[in-house]
């Protein structure tokens, strides 16, 4: 706990001046929940397609600490933070992975809140094996 992802930065994800565009690290935010969800075993895909379940962004932050650049390695802790009814919360690290001389540094950090839902946006409850598993990693922290 927390699970990582790591990922380097492309340049069509920087601006004109090589900084990382700000609403990437949302599109980060993702990928560490995806990837979060396969280490446990569980697929968006299924959620969406074997339960007939979405999960909506009801809301999203994000505190920038320092800028990530083209090439950078980064690291994607994510790490469910609430579980309660159909409301679900992932917390999020995005960190410039440690290189020869220099330590790994927080890059930004945030959250996202889903709500989940059928196809026709009415709240219903997370499966639950999924439930289950976000609840276990929870406990575990």
């Amino acid at each position: 706990m927390p699970v990582t992802t790591e990922v380097r930065v492309r340049y069509a994800e920087t601006d004109q001046m090589g900084i990382v565009y700000y609403a990437n690290y949302l599109v980060w935010f993702e990928i560490g929940r995806v990837e979060l969800l396969r280490s446990l075993g569980l697929a968006y895909s299924q959620l969406e397609t074997e339960h007939e379940c979405i999960l909506p962004v009801a809301e999203a932050s994000c505190r920038y600490r320092a800028p990530a650049r083209y090439d950078d390695e980064i690291q994607i802790e994510t790490r469910p933070a609430l579980l309660r009814g159909p409301v679900l919360k992932f917390a999020y690290k995005i960190w410039r992975k440690a290189s020869e001389g220099e330590e790994r540094k927080l890059l930004a950090d945030g959250e996202t809140v889903h709500v989940v839902c059928d196809s026709q946006l009415n709240k219903k409850s997370l499966p639950e094996k999924y439930a289950a598993a976000l609840r276990e990693m929870m406990a575990d922290e």
